[in-house]
């Protein structure tokens, strides 16, 4: 399955048809401190990624057509915007912005990397979702690093805190380091290939595609690898017997 991401591509922004289902919601939440930031941008390209995706998905099974299906909302929420708010004890925008992250269907956590951790104001956000808050909702990490050194901040420091308000991480974070983003399309290709069908099942696709996971062996475009082929061990040589050692005759000076 191919959905080649685009950086100039508008928001998936849909509605449902009258009458019809309720429409499904991808909802992008950027935990960057500065607005409008590149991690906000990697997160709009995900979002509108997973939007086509789950759209194809259940549109091949309503219809048997790859070409249409239910619509998917996207909605794009930057804390940026809100950090006034979050740390006073009336915020009339975050508990908007609470509202539509827990009514989520799919529900990207964009972040960069802060001392190696997740910045304060995104924890802070969450510390207002309530216990169990994002139960139903499926969660994709998608972390922006300065380099791989801190390849693994989504599994440890967000992943955990996803899980315990009640979400449910069916995948490896997605990890594109600064350096890279020019290559998003491609990063978010690769790791959509092997992740997938676990995100589309997870959401309850009506027909989650089956993909052949990647072989990397030396590029990383998200947290997880798929390990190369092991090959077979190569039985060791058996080694020849040791001789005995010879006795060695002692000199005695004279």
């Amino acid at each position: 399955m191919s959905l080649a991401p685009t950086l100039d591509a508008p928001p998936a922004t849909t509605s449902a048809p009258v009458g019809g289902p309720p429409a499904r919601r991808v909802v992008v939440l950027t935990g960057n401190p500065r607005p409008a930031s590149r991690t906000a941008a990697a997160g709009a390209v995900l979002g509108r990624h997973l939007a086509d995706a789950l759209t194809v998905a259940d549109g091949s099974a309503a219809t048997g057509s790859a070409t249409t299906g239910s619509a998917v909302e996207v909605a794009e929420i930057d804390l940026a915007d809100l950090a006034a708010e979050l740390l006073v004890p009336v915020h009339p925008g975050a508990d908007a912005a609470l509202a539509t992250v827990t009514a989520a269907d799919l529900l990207v956590v964009a972040t960069p990397v802060y001392k190696a951790s997740v910045p304060g104001l995104l924890k802070a956000f969450l510390d207002l979702v309530g216990p169990q808050g994002l139960g139903g909702v499926v969660a994709v990490p998608l972390v922006v690093p300065g380099d791989l050194t801190h390849a693994l901040v989504g599994e440890v420091h967000l992943r955990p805190v996803l899980v315990e308000l009640g979400a449910v991480v069916p995948a490896a974070s997605l990890v594109v380091p600064v350096p890279a983003l020019a290559g998003l399309p491609d990063a978010v290709a690769a790791w959509w290939e092997r992740s997938g069908t676990a995100v589309l099942r997870a959401a309850g696709a009506a027909s989650p595609p089956v993909t052949a996971p990647r072989t990397e062996t030396g590029t990383e475009t998200g947290t997880a690898f798929v390990a190369a082929p092991v090959a077979a061990p190569v039985a060791a040589p058996v080694a020849a017997p040791v001789p005995a050692p010879l006795a060695v005759a002692s000199v005695v000076a004279s």
